[in-house]
């Protein structure tokens, strides 16, 4: 443990698996940028969470142990030891759960979001992953960095700076044991590979951010020439190149600052440099796919719609809807 965050992220053993990919080149760079957040002020509930962690059981202390990440329910499954803190408020420590489903022995955590779902939106869209490096911008707790290595990525790199989604992350790279899949606590702004991925992701991030073209530049500064990139974001539903601008609240959420149609999504991508850029997938997110359960207790999705109109915001916007793009990085 460091006097940081206090992330429990072994940079010697994670220098090791970089200079083992194809991000040999960045991986002094991305060690480094790891260490600098690492000793950063930590967050008030890392304690909790590292208590989670702790608490679960060794590999070597559990039986029947089987690994299943090509499936809608990530899981290590096996038996809990007997003795010791019950498995299911072990992992209630590092709650909230909001990306998954997932499976730890004999507990199934349903979790605020059915990320599975999303995963069935984009797995046949992404061009075959066989041998390829990928980068998950904003991943969450992992769970799609999980099923992106099941489809055969060589190697899969997540960065989000929320300590929790790491935290969660290592709950289960503790028994999956896989070195080419990582997750640091990294912004993209705080990360550099320029040109070392050939798919590159972007789910939920482009809404936060008040420069749109700065995000989506960077996330062709990390593409191979010839590289694909997959992103998802929150559109408005039409037909025109039009774009809405949020003031104050959207669905609850402080960090949406405009809604750009599919047009105008595409246009930006195409203005940012890349190629064959189109719409994949577009679907209002139901109150089935995000909801409130016993693992992340909060208020979710339902309470952000209107109770009189579903189809609008509290705020009188239109509820969330989400599109999926796949754009070309230059040959």
């Amino acid at each position: 443990m460091n006097n940081g965050l206090s992330l429990p992220i072994d940079v010697d053993r994670l220098a090791v698996a970089l200079k083992d990919s194809a991000l040999q080149a960045h991986a002094d760079g991305i060690v480094q940028a790891t260490q600098t957040v690492l000793a950063q002020r930590r967050h008030g509930d890392v304690p909790r969470w590292l208590q989670g962690l702790d608490n679960l059981p060794s590999p070597n202390d559990v039986s029947d142990l089987s690994i299943e990440l090509n499936a809608d329910v990530v899981a290590a499954r096996f038996t809990p030891p007997t003795s010791g803190e019950p498995l299911a408020d072990t992992l209630k420590r590092m709650a909230p759960w909001r990306k998954g489903p997932f499976h730890f022995g004999d507990v199934t955590i349903d979790t605020e979001w059915r990320s599975d779902w999303k995963w069935q939106r984009i797995e046949h869209a992404l061009s075959p992953l066989a041998g390829r490096c990928v980068l998950d911008v904003g991943c969450g707790n992992g769970y799609h960095l999980w099923r992106l290595k099941a489809a055969g990525a060589a190697s899969v790199l997540g960065i989000d700076p929320s300590p929790l989604f790491v935290i969660q992350f290592l709950a289960m790279q503790r028994f999956v044991q896989e070195a080419s899949v990582n997750l640091l606590p990294l912004s993209l702004e705080q990360f550099a590979a320029a040109g070392a991925f050939d798919t590159v992701l972007s789910m939920g991030v482009l809404s936060h951010r008040r420069d749109p073209m700065e995000h989506l530049n960077q996330l062709k500064a990390c593409l191979r020439p010839g590289g694909e990139l997959l992103l998802e974001t929150l559109i408005l539903p039409g037909e025109g190149d039009e774009v809405m601008s949020i003031a104050g609240r959207y669905a609850r959420m402080r960090n949406v600052w405009e809604l750009p149609t599919a047009a105008r999504v595409q246009h930006w991508l195409c203005k940012a440099g890349f190629t064959s850029a189109r719409l994949i997938s577009a679907a209002n997110t139901s109150t089935k796919e995000q909801r409130t359960t016993d693992w992340m207790p909060f208020e979710s999705l339902a309470e952000a719609l209107d109770s009189n109109d579903s189809s609008k915001t509290l705020e009188g916007h239109p509820r969330p809807c989400r599109g999926i793009f796949l754009a070309g990085s230059p040959q």
